[in-house]
């Protein structure tokens, strides 16, 4: 019978505000994206996850596609708040997302009321929830009036299915039309996940200062680049990589010997300054107050340990921050 570690919660400043609300999130949180899917081992999944909540990871973040197949990493996920986390689900943050492709013909993905409100009700029946805590729209639709995606949101949060919404891949006009939509709808949008790292800086500068004016929380997935900001490719690519045996989000071609230059120039730093090199790129997107929280994916539980320990240097000096912008240049 799984039970807690005591010492979950020593770390009190390992816990940001979001935004302006009352929610305050681990400045690490587990995402479900990778390894928690049909297809993988649950004992693994399980591991992962307990580890996790132990170290004070209070927020898991899902969505409806997550697998694969598509759907299984909220299945997997309920089996482990049945077994083993239950007991403790309101220490938890947890969240799921509706935008991409879920289910085939025309209501099966992006941003209709529909959609969402139907992809909802199914992620929580997977995890065997009455509500999540953040809902998601996993990305803007082109063809969707936003103020009908907004509505969804807010529709959620009204029905008790959802206590906050979020937005995840909004530009920034798109995201302070979102937050005034959902303001005077009466469900404030709580939080953005974008992408983000050392190597992708697409929200920097006016994403983040669009957040920052609307007070709403950030949380970044991909800090580590897919694990490319890890020492996992210096020597080639391993078989039981991303890179190497699921290249539909890393492709080979994308470890170039120019980012592979930049990545052992940011380890030699981050040696420097007691890190590996995953860490000090978490330490790096963390850098931004309105960067509320970093999302990691982990295919071992050593994986877990080795992000939460970049806690403890998260500060930068003026000379460590301009040798890295003179790495990525």
């Amino acid at each position: 019978m799984y039970s807690p570690a005591d010492s979950r919660y020593d770390a009190k400043d390992f816990y940001r505000r979001c935004g302006r609300s009352g929610v305050r999130l681990p400045l690490i949180s587990l995402g479900l994206w990778h390894n928690f899917g049909g297809q993988d081992f649950y004992a693994n999944a399980r591991a992962i996850a307990c580890r996790a909540f132990d170290l004070g990871i209070t927020c898991f973040d899902l969505a409806n596609n997550y697998g694969p197949p598509a759907g299984s990493a909220e299945t997997t996920f309920g089996r482990i708040l049945r077994e083993d986390l239950r007991p403790w689900r309101d220490e938890m943050i947890i969240t799921t997302k509706a935008g991409y492709d879920m289910w085939p013909g025309p209501y099966g993905e992006w941003g209709s009321r529909k959609y969402l409100l139907s992809s909802l009700d199914q992620s929580l029946k997977r995890m065997g929830l009455e509500y999540v805590d953040i809902f998601y729209s996993h990305r803007p639709d082109p063809h969707t009036p936003l103020e009908e995606t907004m509505g969804a949101l807010a529709q959620a949060v009204r029905s008790g299915k959802a206590l906050y919404a979020g937005i995840s891949n909004y530009q920034p006009a798109d995201t302070a039309r979102a937050a005034k939509l959902l303001r005077d709808l009466g469900a404030p949008c709580l939080i953005h996940q974008p992408r983000y790292s050392m190597l992708d800086r697409w929200i920097e500068p006016a994403l983040l200062a669009t957040l920052e004016a609307e007070g709403i929380g950030c949380t970044v997935f991909s800090p580590l680049a897919k694990g490319v900001l890890t020492n996992r490719y210096f020597s080639g690519i391993p078989a039981d990589s991303r890179a190497g045996h699921n290249p539909r989000f890393l492709l080979p071609a994308e470890i170039t010997d120019a980012v592979l230059t930049k990545t052992k120039k940011l380890d030699e730093l981050a040696q420097s300054r007691g890190q590996t090199l995953a860490q000090m790129a978490l330490a790096w997107v963390l850098r931004h107050k309105v960067v509320t929280s970093a999302l990691i994916g982990a295919s071992k539980v050593s994986q877990v340990d080795d992000c939460v320990g970049a806690m403890k240097h998260l500060n930068f000096s003026a000379e460590e921050l301009a040798r890295i912008e003179k790495i990525l240049a």
